[in-house]
């Protein structure tokens, strides 16, 4: 329910970029398909795995091909959100130029489409496949993502260096400031997803490693279990940050859920306009 707040609270924030925008709609979209879909699949698989109860071959196919699915969308979503911030700290003014919105729709479309592919493999039976394309996009997206925010944290010092060192006066000079602090704390917001994220996501991919590697066990079948759950637990975790984090999406979840809570919490006002009829007018 959070995330279905979330997606409607970040599109209707009208002070964030246009291209930020798409790419945390895409991303809240797959932690709210993973809500509604993946989890409670993944929760009925146990619950019949502790009955000793075969939850049947196409329900599991259904639940690893959501699963593939939406967490390859929420890993390269990241990763995408991550290099947009470099490029809006990097460029500066020609960010607008270069990143327009049109090309982080493909972007986003390709993301789609790609998850879409590598989950549809376990329907062909190229379980180890699809395996090792995870394991390639995964070490290459955790590499982009660590270059990145490693560029990004120098980049940050050297502006804020900058910034103490000079007068501003001109307003045109205020203005950039101001817009260039405002990347920052997106940037920053995107920071403590990516390692929440991080948090989630790494020991399923290790799991996965040593499994390709050592092959399966009773142990390592278990840290596989608790891994899905810790992936699940991302999806919970991402609009907590962006509440916490952004305070554009912050204030307009504050908002939202405020104006839910005044419907809920609304009186109705009674009007007696005679002794036998009562007529209520809500507010």
């Amino acid at each position: 329910m959070f995330n279905i707040v979330t997606v409607y609270a970040i599109h209707k924030t009208s002070a964030m970029a246009k291209t930020l925008k798409t790419l945390l709609l895409s991303l809240a979209c797959s932690d709210v398909a993973v809500g509604l879909f993946t989890q409670p699949l993944y929760s009925s698989h146990l619950i019949k795995w502790l009955q000793l109860d075969d939850p049947g071959c196409k329900t599991r196919q259904m639940w690893f091909i959501s699963c593939n699915l939406l967490s390859t969308v929420s890993f390269l979503g990241v990763v995408a959100v991550s290099v947009d911030r470099f490029f809006a700290l990097h460029l500066h003014l020609r960010y607008q130029e270069l990143v327009t919105h049109k090309r982080v729709v493909i972007v986003v479309i390709s993301i789609w489409v790609f998850s879409a592919f590598v989950s549809s493999i376990t329907l062909w039976g190229l379980v180890s496949t699809r395996d090792l394309i995870i394991l390639v996009s995964a070490s290459f997206g955790f590499f982009i993502t660590a270059v990145v925010y490693i560029r990004i944290y120098l980049t940050v010092r050297r502006h804020r260096n900058q910034i103490q060192s000079m007068q501003i006066r001109d307003k045109a000079q205020s203005d950039i400031m101001k817009n260039f602090a405002g990347v920052i704390k997106s940037t920053v917001g995107i920071f403590y997803v990516y390692l929440v994220f991080l948090s989630c996501y790494l020991p399923l991919l290790i799991c996965l490693a040593v499994t390709r590697i050592y092959g399966s066990n009773s142990a390592l079948k278990k840290f596989f279990l608790f891994s899905w759950t810790l992936v699940y637990l991302n999806s919970t975790l991402n609009p907590v940050i962006y509440c916490w984090k952004m305070r554009q999406t912050r204030h307009a979840i504050i908002d939202i859920l405020w104006k839910i809570y005044q419907r809920i919490n609304q009186p109705s006002r009674v009007i007696y306009n005679r002794p036998s009829s009562v007529v209520h007018v809500d507010n």
